[in-house]
């Protein structure tokens, strides 16, 4: 059994006096699709925090590659090969598209064949199109895939959405699951948080399904569709 490259074991973790997390616990393999799913409040995008370096964990280890990232700072967790695309795109609105792809792009992680404009472009043709376009020009789809391509631009080992394709229009999200596709077929290490069960069962190699703060149930796609109306309780929204 290989070492995962993630390995979140036990994390607690609280907003001032309210906790949030109580023994969040899974492990992603390299190359792996797993998303976390579950209703809203319940936890998901905390444990994105944690693991992005957002919020310290009181109790509990996050590793990365082997080594423990709690407790560094966030720049340094997106250093270490963690690319985040975050609820709510949080694009800079004041820069172009261009801009905004190339303001925070690395390859600190000396990849192979590393993300560039050119690779982002031909992957969202649009942001090509829009390339001299505020930010805050963008429509809500054109904004997610802007919010993709910059955390691609770092070269990231694992990349993680919260949220990946809420709000959005039917077609910007049928382009958004071909794109996470494409990336998955490229062995990228992925994390989605999404409400949209029929996209992401033929995608996903592992679910965690949270609940108060912690895992309730864990399993691939196939036991989780013969499972849904059991389930179903938990992934309400």
């Amino acid at each position: 059994m290989t070492t995962a490259l993630l390995n979140v074991r036990d994390i607690h973790a609280f907003y001032g006096p309210s906790q949030a997390l109580f023994g969040m616990n899974f492990t992603v393999q390299a190359g792996q699709f797993v998303t976390l799913l579950g209703r809203n409040g319940m936890g998901k995008s905390t444990t994105v925090k944690a693991l992005m370096g957002l919020i310290q964990p009181s109790r509990g280890s996050i590793h990365f590659d082997g080594n423990e990232i709690v407790g560094q700072p966030s720049y340094k967790v997106a250093r270490s090969g963690l690319g985040l695309v975050p609820e709510g795109r949080q694009i800079f609105p004041n820069l172009s598209v261009r801009e905004n792809l190339v303001a925070t792009a690395h390859n600190r992680q000396s990849a192979a064949s590393p993300w560039t404009l050119e690779r982002i472009y031909e992957l969202f043709p649009r942001l090509s199109e829009r390339a001299g376009n505020l930010g805050s020009n963008l429509s809500g789809g054109e904004q997610q895939m802007l919010a993709i391509g910059r955390a691609l631009m770092t070269n990231p080992r694992l990349l993680i959405l919260d949220e990946a394709t809420e709000g959005l229009a039917p077609l910007i999200r049928t382009e958004i699951w071909q794109c996470l596709a494409g990336l998955k077929a490229l062995g990228l290490t992925i994390i989605c948080i999404d409400k949209n069960l029929s996209s992401l069962l033929p995608l996903a190699d592992q679910h965690y399904i949270v609940e108060k703060g912690q895992v309730v149930w864990s399993g691939n796609s196939t036991e989780l569709d013969a499972q849904r109306t059991q389930l179903q309780t938990y992934l309400g929204v």
